[in-house]
């Protein structure tokens, strides 16, 4: 039986992005995407798309992505996670679920996203956290690192900031939130803002590694940012260290 309706259902995923060619169904690999889609095949029998709120890379893990779909199924809204978690391989699992109105989109009625980067700050690397963090055997300046951090606060063009291949219609992004911790042998980096550009957090996190290695200036934000020039940043930092932390939708939830 089925509800004459269909409704939408809005879920929380996390997922060790490792063995996966990213969030987005492609031809060339593994997708978390794909395995949504295929466990939703087999629990209602219908084929059905999972849209997400971010098209994270290979590599690129995450606590707090956000997707939707349409069903008519019986199957009530919180039990979505049980259903997918008996049906999906044990690197991606369903948090959440909950449902929204049929004009609700994951990806277009975001308000903003957070992400965290690790970094590895130790002569040796790790056998149990080398799929997520970056590992840097030369030590790091912290106190540099988290000095370049408040240029990138604001609203800005951020186009030295945005990798060859990206899509996005404007260069222009607010960042609401930019810090730096010392977690044991971990650098943490966290920011958040409305949007963000093709790895972006990780060209960010490659431009910090190289500040703390005094290899950059500390005003190298600063400075691409006025010039827009992506050569004044620094390498393009590890997908493994990267991860979604939450995805915000304010109150139109």
């Amino acid at each position: 039986m089925s509800e004459s309706k269909p409704r939408r259902v809005l879920i929380g995923i996390e997922y060790e992005g490792t063995c996966y060619a990213g969030w987005q169904r492609q031809q060339n690999g593994p997708s978390v995407q794909a395995e949504l889609d295929a466990a939703l095949l087999r629990a209602v029998h219908t084929k059905i798309t999972v849209t997400g709120a971010s098209r994270t890379d290979a590599g690129v893990h995450a606590l707090g992505q956000r997707a939707h779909f349409d069903t008519d199924s019986t199957i009530p809204d919180d039990k979505w996670p049980f259903v997918f978690n008996t049906l999906l391989p044990e690197d991606i699992r369903v948090t959440s679920a909950l449902r929204v109105p049929d004009d609700f989109h994951a990806r277009f009625w975001a308000l903003g996203k957070a992400y965290e980067y690790r970094i590895l700050n130790r002569p040796f690397p790790s056998a149990l956290r080398r799929n997520f963090t970056a590992f840097v055997p030369l030590p790091l300046d912290p106190s540099l690192m988290k000095g370049a951090l408040p240029d990138l606060i604001g609203r800005h063009d951020f186009s030295a900031f945005e990798a060859a291949g990206g899509t996005a219609k404007t260069t222009v992004r607010q960042i609401t939130e930019a810090k730096l911790i010392q977690d044991g042998d971990e650098i943490v980096l966290t920011v958040q803002g409305d949007a963000f550009l093709y790895n972006m957090v990780r060209i960010i996190a490659g431009t910090l590694i190289s500040i703390g290695q005094k290899r950059l200036a500390p005003d190298a934000f600063r400075q691409a940012i006025q010039n827009r020039d992506r050569l004044l940043l620094g390498a393009t930092a590890p997908a493994r260290g990267l991860t979604l932390l939450r995805v915000m939708y304010g109150d139109r939830l």
